[in-house]
């Protein structure tokens, strides 16, 4: 399939209005090119921070990408988008030079143009991600490698708060430890777990790619023997006690199974949540300590909290 790239030049002030304008014309998701990420302050905690390439981004202004297939109606819709973002000058919004290109996109370049942006990362004191069309060379004896293929899943393994569960992690497993991975994506949480010496770790996902990922990723890290991956929907059906649950998943999703976290963690066992949003930040505190648990630790990072809880 082939597909036709929308690129508009325009404002800060006209990101949202238009990201929701080409999300209306079929678009299943944006790429907005702000050089303000350019001389955005990042911090270094792990002695690695990708460089920008300042020749991506525009001089003023901001560029908004979107992808839509070219059908027989692409005229059309491109028309329609134009048309939507002339009419936001109504609505007193400035959509500055507001120059809209098209450009045509093989299907197989624009799956992999995103690798690219994909480098190895150092994300907690012990282990780097690395993508698998990358060489890495260890920089220290004790360093642990994840290699990661995100596939069509969600998360490259760099995003905070899958960041902050590794840091958890690090934390909490000791030798010998069974785990759970509520919500596993690409199955970086359970490769974490079992590399740092877990015995046995369930990696769980109601979404079926996301499990074909995980599989996939975990054979690649030699560790399919101690981690095993099944479709769950959360901890459904689940009884076995463990002494980890780590969930890299949203607020509202940890509210409604926090009783079944109970039931499953060991008196004295961790519950590892993550994917929290700082305004949810005291709702999945207070559920947490209402089923008998004890925050040991807040970790934040960016707008992102995650909680290391200890079963009393």
């Amino acid at each position: 399939m082939k597909w036709s790239e929308i690129s508009i030049h325009t404002t800060n002030e006209a990101i949202e209005p238009i990201s929701n304008i080409l999300h209306e014309a079929g678009a299943s998701g944006v790429v907005i090119e702000d050089p303000f990420e350019l001389s955005k302050e990042r911090v270094d905690r792990f002695g690695e921070i990708y460089q920008l390439n300042p020749d991506d981004y525009p001089d003023e202004g901001v560029i908004i990408k979107a992808y839509i297939p070219i059908n027989s109606f692409l005229g059309e819709t491109v028309e329609e988008i134009k048309d939507a973002i002339n009419n936001l000058i109504l609505f007193n919004i400035d959509i500055g030079k507001n120059s809209v290109t098209i450009s045509e996109v093989n299907e197989e370049e624009w799956a992999t143009a995103w690798k690219k942006y994909y480098n190895p990362v150092k994300i907690s004191e012990r282990f780097t991600i690395v993508p698998t069309w990358e060489d890495y060379t260890p920089v220290s004896s004790d360093e642990l490698i994840i290699e990661l293929d995100p596939g069509m899943a969600f998360g490259t393994g760099t995003h905070p708060t899958t960041v902050m569960c590794v840091q958890a992690l690090e934390r909490t497993v000791k030798k010998g430890d069974e785990c759970i991975d509520v919500g596993t994506g690409t199955g970086v949480l359970s490769i974490a777990a079992a590399m740092l010496g877990s015995s046995k770790v369930t990696a769980l996902d109601l979404d079926e790619v996301a499990v074909h990922s995980a599989i996939l990723n975990i054979k690649l890290n030699k560790v399919n023997d101690v981690v095993s991956v099944a479709q769950n929907n959360l901890l459904d059906g689940i009884s076995e006690q463990v002494d980890i649950v780590v969930a890299n998943i949203l607020a509202e999703v940890i509210l409604r199974f926090t009783d079944d976290v109970a039931k499953v963690v060991k008196p004295g066992g961790y519950f590892i949540a993550s994917g929290i949003i700082g305004q949810k930040k005291q709702q999945v505190k207070e559920a947490i300590e209402q089923v008998d648990f004890t925050i040991q630790e807040t970790l934040v990072m960016e707008d992102w909290v995650a909680f290391i809880a200890r079963k009393n």
